[in-house]
């Protein structure tokens, strides 16, 4: 019986919420001003230790026998920071999973959510799929979609390596976005 005033009170929340979305393609300002927003930022992928930023959830019987580890998911909550250093000042989370997905190299595929924490975008997200050669260079994936600030948004995504180590289970990636949004 508990449960009911609970669900009662999440269910107007979220009615409120809707009314706010449902009115805001009226509002014309948002919808004829484009925004281009640059950010840069540093994530922190750490499979290792006592808080592990990101953990294994599946792998296919496959997976052991493979160079590229074909078959492996994982999924990841990844601190992302202004600088490289691991204490620097968090900006947000990289929240949601990848798969390696490519039986030739390690290519991974990625969907996850750039989840703002702080500063101007608090609150805010950006939605990012794509391929990630992650023994490439350079590598680029689409924004696909935002919210708050970043609604409607497309865009891209770059990755560079900043610092990687196996042993350790730690990878530090330079993120470079070029956003569109209203």
């Amino acid at each position: 019986m508990e449960k009911l005033p609970l669900f009662l009170t999440l269910l107007s929340l979220s009615m409120a919420a809707g009314n706010e979305l449902h009115e805001w393609p009226r509002n014309r300002q948002h919808a004829t001003t484009e925004k281009t927003t640059h950010l840069h930022f540093y994530l922190h992928d750490t499979a290792s230790g006592k808080n592990p930023s990101v953990v294994q959830v599946a792998r296919a019987p496959l997976t052991n026998k493979s160079p590229t580890l074909f078959g492996l998911l994982n999924i990841m909550d990844d601190p992302l920071t202004e600088g490289p250093e691991p204490t620097s000042k968090l900006v947000g989370r990289g929240q949601g999973l990848y798969a390696s997905a490519d039986l030739d190299e390690l290519g991974l595929l990625m969907a996850w959510n750039v989840v703002f924490k702080s500063g101007d975008y608090n609150g805010s997200s950006l939605t990012v799929l794509g391929r990630n050669p992650s023994t490439q260079p350079l590598r680029e994936m689409s924004i696909v979609g935002g919210t708050g600030v970043f609604r409607l948004a497309r865009g891209v995504v770059t990755f560079k390596t900043y610092f990687f180590n196996s042993s350790a289970g730690v990878a530090v990636l330079e993120v470079d976005a070029v956003v569109f949004h209203f």
